[in-house]
């Protein structure tokens, strides 16, 4: 295997590959830090013009689209409070709190050390262990899928500390949402009104630019009537995150990699939710758990070790066994079967040169997404010094390109639109918003897996007690809100 990776390293190591994958990286970081812009989208959009490529060029490239994009959702997430991508919403809790204490640079080298670490975390066990964890992920079927979701929801209490009554009326509004559209097991159109807009439901991207971006500016216009608040300047503290504070995070940082790569390595299970399992877990066994939400570091590097330890994470069941693990992944099979490539067990012995050469190629990426996101920071960091008048139309005007860009839909743009209303009343009554998008991410999930678990025991709820890794996932769920409650009752 080491003589593979070596010979995986003397294929990238050609300048015009290297050019790629820095390119890659880059453009990833743009499109990640444009809200609506996803790492999905971004793969999608180049997927054509590596047709002409050779094969390992070619998905370099799109590899590091996928590592930058996931990323530079970050950045607007902390400077801005408007999620880039959905696996970056858990990232706004503790991002955008040091940027408002002035730590914008604290904040933006947090996440740039964590996406790396997450990174090259899963790029290890990709190259090490990932035919094992394929094997582990076939045994997941819909009862462990929607056991999974309904330890996900349980992310709700923990995120919703602060008030846990009004945290959990705003994850049942977000279920009640998830389930407009069609049925997904018999295909029933439900609560869509005669609108055909409704029927694939409502769209997890303008709803999050909704929430935290347009309900943020909505809020933030208010400030600018008062005078005091017009004028008042921010302090800005250009200080990155020392040496000591990364050791102190540095736990965190590798536990949630390595979690994030086993949650992208189950089919069908994202950046967005790893994110969110990362982030309650670091808070759930945190002896500084009251403190995030308030700008602590593990509260960055939690999400986003997390969500970029996805990227290859997703990569083991494609290569391994031809089954994607996210819709990245799924884009990628297509490049791969466009390139005469089969995805499978036959792909290591037949094409190892290519293989190993996308496993140099991450693990290169990763190294480029680190220095430019370090680079950048000095840069990304003025934003927050830019007049507030000037950065509330940024945010309303990139809110609205993102949510159109999506599926070119005004539809999506009123979604966008009547959620940023919705997130601003919240705001002013104390309620959370992250509560409603976990829902509607998991929702339909959960849903759909309960189900099909139902049918296939005909019938019967056996299925929670005789499988054991729904019985695991029963337990975790009893565990982190037991946690929660008590953490609340000793408070």
């Amino acid at each position: 295997m080491i003589n593979l990776i070596f010979d995986g390293f003397k294929t990238i190591l050609e300048l015009h590959t290297i050019l790629l994958i820095l390119i890659g990286v880059a453009g990833g970081i743009i499109i990640g830090s444009l809200p609506g812009l996803t790492a999905t989208m971004g793969v999608a959009i180049l997927l054509p013009f590596t047709f002409s490529m050779d094969a390992t060029q070619g998905l370099v490239l799109l590899l590091g689209i996928y590592i930058g994009a996931i990323y530079g959702g970050s950045i607007a997430a902390i400077l801005l409070k408007t999620p880039g991508t959905p696996a970056a919403a858990a990232t706004v809790y503790d991002g955008y709190s040091l940027v408002k204490k002035g730590e914008a640079a604290k904040a933006l080298s947090t996440s740039a050390i964590a996406s790396f670490t997450g990174g090259i975390i899963s790029v290890i066990m990709l190259m090490t262990v990932s035919p094992y964890l394929a094997k582990f992920a076939l045994k997941f079927s819909a009862p462990e899928y929607f056991t999974l979701a309904v330890f996900g929801l349980t992310i709700i209490a923990s995120v919703s500390s602060k008030n846990m009554l009004k945290g959990i009326l705003a994850g049942c509004f977000g279920l009640i949402i998830s389930t407009f559209g069609m049925d997904p097991i018999t295909s029933y159109p439900r609560f869509t009104f005669g609108s055909l807009d409704l029927l694939n439901g409502f769209s997890v991207i303008p709803v999050l630019i909704g929430l935290f971006a347009i309900s943020e500016a909505l809020f933030q216009m208010e400030s600018l009537n008062k005078e005091k608040e017009k004028h008042k300047k921010m302090d800005i503290n250009r200080k990155y995150i020392s040496i000591k504070e990364i050791i102190q995070v540095a736990p965190t940082m590798i536990k949630s990699g390595i979690l994030g790569t086993f949650i992208g390595s189950i089919p069908g299970a994202g950046a967005d939710i790893a994110a969110f399992v990362c982030y309650n877990e670091a808070k759930r066994t945190s002896k500084k758990s009251e403190k995030f939400g308030t700008g602590i570091l593990e509260g960055i590097a939690a999400p986003e070790a997390g969500n970029n330890g996805v990227t290859g994470g997703a990569l083991v069941p494609l290569l391994t066994l031809g089954v994607p693990g996210d819709a990245v992944a799924a884009i990628l099979l297509g490049a791969l079967i466009v390139q005469g490539l089969a995805p499978g067990p036959l792909l290591f012995q037949q094409n190892p040169d290519v293989v190993y050469g996308l496993f140099s190629a991450m693990f290169i990426g990763n190294i480029f997404m680190l220095i430019l996101g370090l680079i950048g920071i000095r840069f990304f960091s003025r934003i927050v010094e830019i007049p507030k008048n000037i950065i509330i139309s940024l945010i309303i005007f990139l809110s609205i390109v993102g949510a159109f860009s999506l599926n070119n839909s005004m539809f999506d743009v009123f979604v966008a639109i009547g959620f940023g209303i919705i997130g601003y009343f919240m705001i002013k009554v104390e309620i959370p918003q992250s509560p409603i998008v976990l829902a509607i991410i998991l929702g339909p999930m959960a849903e759909t897996n309960l189900r099909k678990s139902i049918l296939m025991y005909e019938g019967s709820y056996r299925f929670l007690y005789s499988r054991p890794i729904t019985i695991f996932f029963i337990i975790l769920t009893l565990i982190s809100i037991f946690s929660v409650y008590r953490k609340n009752k000793i408070k």
